[in-house]
């Protein structure tokens, strides 16, 4: 292919000339270290190149090179355990290599070509095969059994096929097809802009337990759907991030770093190897990849990081896992695309990002999602997408976060004010929504509890009218309220302290399962309707709040997951201590 010169360097965006054989999204090498770089506008001959490294050292006339290829990542055992930068370069690699530091220009394979893996044939001689069936596996970490799936392009019938031990650029089997004999490695490329193809989408109806009560109950996200997580510098999006990828109900997580604080991605990396899975008592790290794209990295490349890791998700997808994806921030991923659209002088839109932020942004949630794998009838893989937003100032009004929640279908809106109380997750219940609460209740009635969905929209009603009658304690204070809503008070502090607030740092408190989610929503409840009783019968309502039964409600959080039933004990207790009172109010009045 000819090759180039370049005729203009601004920052990461470079202009050359004599490119007419290239296409857009061509990989590039530009100058004599071969930086990478993506061809992402065509005028004429002349191509604006994205380069995914730091462009000092370049100027007009040095060469460039087009690869004639896509920007694709490497797919195949060793993406689990391993930390990628946002083109896919494998970080510890990198520094072996040249030290702690990214050198321009430094060239390592995404995949070790020397590692071998134990390659189990699932196919014998004479199989017909076709895209995406499953012809053997490698056991990749010790809780993932990684699926070898036959390469788009690939149809036809198995020639021969090896068991042993093979480095990923070696031939496991040989397939025949109308084209001749193809062979087929354990590792394959895809282009990352390029969503992976299935059979067809599935309706996403089963939650995504995540352990996080107020998400849980109040906001759920199924397998395959699409979350957000804006919320203001501070309020803890990135800790309630770390913790659905902790404990969020997926076999697989990517973690994508996108422009975040580089001591924040070292707490991933430090953290993340010795937390234990709570299914496999394992490394979280067996069932991983990290992403890491610092804020201090280039700048382009960071807007190809969050394609890396949908694509390395879709991939697992398509092996029939359910993978969660995070992406801490897209807000930073926007910033990205729009000092590009800078420098390509396009015509800015809203706050000087593109006009066509909005559609970027569909793009790759929708790429999330539950679907039928390709290559059978009956495999089923989901790619659930939960990416945090960063606005200005806690704008949510800004372009980003609107383009944003016109695309998702569940919203966690953190609040500053939450956070600053210590109220973790600061998840605020008055503007959060969720529009798979209809589908998730339906599944929790069947599958947890028969009362889910009436415990839920019960206690959402009691915080909702505390909203209204602490505009009345404001007024005219609290004596102005009766009894009844002086309870009402009580019982949604409960909600808020007892139930909603979840210390991340605790060994029990930090996750919750969905039986200890209900035994608890139903014991807050409980006090409250048979308190409503007693107030009935004559009881006052300051001998109700000092009951020391209220301690046990309390500290029911902290009951571990093995003795969840001594939450039914408090409950009999309970129902025992109201009645008595009632009993003894009866008594006096007679």
């Amino acid at each position: 292919m000819k090759i180039g010169k370049v005729i203009k360097v601004s920052g990461p965006l470079v202009v050359a000339s004599d490119m007419d054989e290239a296409n857009i999204y061509d990989v590039v090498k530009v100058g004599e270290k071969g930086l990478i770089g993506e061809i992402i506008e065509m005028r004429g001959d002349r191509a604006s190149i994205q380069v995914y490294e730091e462009t000092a050292g370049i100027g007009p006339g040095d060469p460039v090179e087009s690869t004639g290829e896509p920007l694709s990542v490497e797919l195949g055992p060793g993406l689990l355990e391993a930390m990628f930068d946002g083109i896919q370069r494998p970080l510890n690699a990198i520094m072996d290599k040249v030290g702690n530091f990214l050198t321009k220009g430094v060239s390592v394979a995404s995949l070790d070509r020397n590692k071998k893996w134990h390659f189990v044939p699932e196919v014998k001689v004479g199989d017909k095969v076709e895209p995406g069936y499953i012809i053997g596996s490698v056991q990749e970490t010790s809780v993932i059994n990684h699926k070898i799936m036959i390469p788009y392009g690939i149809e036809g019938t198995v020639k021969s096929v090896k068991e042993g031990d093979f480095t990923v650029v070696e031939t496991v089997a040989e397939i025949e097809t109308k084209d001749g004999i193809k062979n087929v490695t354990l590792m394959q490329k895809w282009p990352v802009r390029k969503g992976r193809p299935y059979v067809r989408k599935l309706n996403p109806e089963e939650p995504m337990v995540t352990g996080q009560r107020v998400i849980d109950t109040f906001f759920p996200v199924t397998k395959g759907g699409t979350a957000c997580v804006p919320g203001p510098f501070g309020s803890g999006k990135t800790v309630v991030q770390h913790q659905l990828a902790k404990w969020g109900d997926a076999q697989i997580v990517v973690y994508v770093g996108c422009g975040e604080r580089g001591n924040e991605m070292t707490d991933v990396l430090n953290e993340f190897p010795e937390l234990k899975d709570p299914k496999t008592g394992e490394s979280l790290m067996k069932r991983t990849v990290l992403i890491a794209n610092t804020s201090n990295m280039p700048v382009a490349a960071r807007e190809a990081s969050i394609y890396t890791g949908l694509t390395i998700g879709e991939y697992f997808r398509d092996m029939g896992y359910s993978v969660a994806m995070m992406a801490d921030s897209t807000s930073r991923w926007a910033e990205a695309l729009r000092e590009m659209s800078g420098r390509l002088e396009e015509m800015p839109g809203d706050e000087g990002y593109p006009a066509y932020l909005g559609s970027r942004a569909a793009d790759i949630y929708e790429r999330a999602g539950k679907v039928i794998c390709s290559g059978s009838d009956d495999r089923e893989g989901a790619l659930t997408f939960i990416g945090a937003v960063s606005p200005p100032g806690g704008d949510l009004s800004e372009p980003v976060t609107q383009a944003t929640l016109r695309i998702v279908k569940v919203f966690w809106g953190l609040d500053a004010q939450l956070a600053y109380r210590r109220h973790f997750p600061s998840i605020n219940w008055l503007n959060s929504y969720s529009l798979y609460l209809d589908k998730i209740g339906r599944w929790m009635d069947k599958n947890v509890a028969a009362d889910w969905s009436a415990l839920r929209t019960e206690a959402m009603s009691l915080l909702q009218e505390e909203s209204k009658l602490e505009e009345i304690v404001r007024l005219v204070g609290i004596d102005a309220l009766s009894e009844k809503d002086r309870l009402k008070l009580e019982v949604a502090k409960s909600l808020r302290e007892d139930y909603l607030q979840q210390n991340a740092f605790h060994e029990v408190d930090t996750y919750a399962s969905l039986d200890k989610q209900h035994k608890m929503l139903k014991l807050i409840l409980s006090f409250y309707n048979l308190s409503n009783k007693a107030l009935a019968a004559g009881v006052y309502l300051d001998k109700l709040l000092k009951l020391e039964i209220r301690d046990k409600i309390a500290r029911a959080k902290y009951i571990a997951e093995g003795e969840i039933d001594k939450i039914d004990g408090i409950m009999s207790e309970l129902q025992d201590v109201i009645d008595k009172i009632i009993t003894e109010e009866g008594v006096a009045n007679a």
